[in-house]
């Protein structure tokens, strides 16, 4: 076990140090946070959008031209006063005529104005929003939302009672639910659909299981066929058992994995709490404080039992491999299969009730990404996850049994790749 733990912390060690895992680490830091800044860079290289924008903590500020339709403007002002806390608002213009508006927008003393035309024939004025620069979407929605609601006090006038205006205007709110939940359980957490929040978040995750893997798997291989290349393996399999060797180096790996997933957790973080970027989110209705956190737990388990379960596999495969140059070709069976695990996860997301999902959920190879997809859309009972945790553990039993015997047998083959048969009787000769 002293001999583990000695290969497991010069493995970790040797990993941390290398050029190319601080290069990497850096780039990847690096470009994350540059993605989650773009919205903000946009907005400074457009002078910054009119409210709505990533920097934009100033409500817009419009004024109502009054020279026209007084009583319109003087509703919808009061309208919007209302609110609260808005993302704009109105000012009422007085005495000034749109020239003197104009004057305003263009000294910034406005973002701009709004003008109610009166149109012949008509009951309720044409509205005309006029502005220095581009108004966001949210804006302009927010202000027809407004014109919405005073065009009805305006046309109904005093036919409806002020209590039936207000539960016209009030917006239908739609619950979802799911009839395919097993349980009370599944059915109470499938009454929601996953919220963009929780989209994202299994989104990433997926992506950052699949890149860690494939990056932390090739890791073991290509270290492990580097030493059976250059002879070393014939000196170290002398003083420490092939298992040791192999499990060390996986067990080490794995920490770096681990390292650069809290490095890259902690760039992801910091970015988010930055002022200007929870302005975004709270832009896209979007909150740090609606992440499922059975996703993220699952996630981690899920990432921690898929790591080993590919890790034997890689293990194995580099342990049959004499040359470098031939490892590329020997993993890619293994590189397929997890090509498919991320591919089934990722093309089903929006969809996590579909029976390849459901099907893949209990496929070891697969498990780790389906099973998060249906974990973050809630539509997973309790029974299926612990179901697919369970499978995950005993096939990382019995593949980390033949791959330890696999590693044992190959790490002192040379030459051409073994075959089936050649490997298998190898394999008959020694006992785990």
């Amino acid at each position: 076990m002293n001999k583990m733990g000695t290969i497991t912390g010069f493995t970790f060690k040797n990993k941390v140090k290398t050029k190319s895992f601080m290069v990497t680490t850096i780039v990847l830091a690096l470009l994350i946070s540059i993605g989650l800044n773009v919205p903000y860079f946009i907005t400074l290289f457009n002078g910054g959008p009119i409210g709505g924008g990533a920097s934009g903590k100033n409500p817009v500020n419009i004024g109502l031209l009054t020279t026209e339709q007084q009583d319109v403007a003087q509703k919808l002002e009061d309208f919007s006063s209302a609110q609260g806390n808005q993302a704009y608002r109105f000012i009422v213009s007085g005495d000034k005529d749109e020239a003197a508006l104009q004057e305003d927008a263009k000294a910034g003393l406005i973002d701009g104005y709004l003008k109610l035309e009166t149109v012949a024939g008509q009951e309720f004025p044409k509205p005309v929003l006029y502005s220095t620069d581009d108004i966001s979407p949210q804006i302009t929605t927010a202000i027809e939302s407004a014109l919405q609601s005073v065009k009805l006090d305006v046309v109904v006038k005093d036919v409806l009672t002020p209590e039936q205006k207000a539960l016209i205007t009030t917006p239908v709110k739609l619950t979802a639910e799911s009839l395919s939940a097993d349980d009370g359980e599944a059915g109470a957490g499938a009454e929601k659909s996953m919220s963009p929040i929780n989209y994202i978040v299994v989104y990433l995750l997926i992506i950052l299981l699949f890149t860690s893997t494939m990056m932390t798997g090739n890791m073991i291989a290509s270290e492990i066929t580097a030493e059976k290349s250059s002879r070393i393996m014939e000196i170290l399999i002398t003083s420490v058992s092939p298992l040791s060797q192999m499990f060390g180096k996986i067990i080490g790996i794995f920490m770096v994995g681990m390292l650069q997933i809290g490095i890259f957790g902690a760039v992801i973080a910091g970015n988010i709490l930055l002022p200007h970027n929870r302005a975004v989110l709270d832009d896209f209705n979007l909150s740090v404080s609606d992440i499922n956190i059975a996703v993220i737990v699952y996630g981690l388990i899920f990432y921690i039992l898929g790591y080993f379960l590919y890790a034997v596999l890689f293990a194995a495969v580099g342990s049959m491999v004499s040359r470098t140059e031939e490892l590329g070709q020997a993993v890619l069976p293994i590189t397929m299969l997890s090509l498919v695990s991320f591919y089934i996860a990722l093309f089903s997301i929006s969809a996590p009730n579909i029976l390849l999902l459901k099907v893949a959920s209990f496929i070891p190879f697969t498990s780790p990404t389906a099973i998060l997809v249906r974990i973050g859309a809630g539509v997973a009972p309790t029974w299926e996850i612990l179901t697919s945790l369970a499978i995950l553990a005993v096939s990382i039993l019995v593949f980390g049994w033949l791959a330890a015997k696999i590693y044992r047998t190959g790490v002192l083959m040379y030459g051409k790749r073994p075959t089936f048969k050649e490997l298998f009787k190898a394999m008959k000769a020694y006992k785990i």
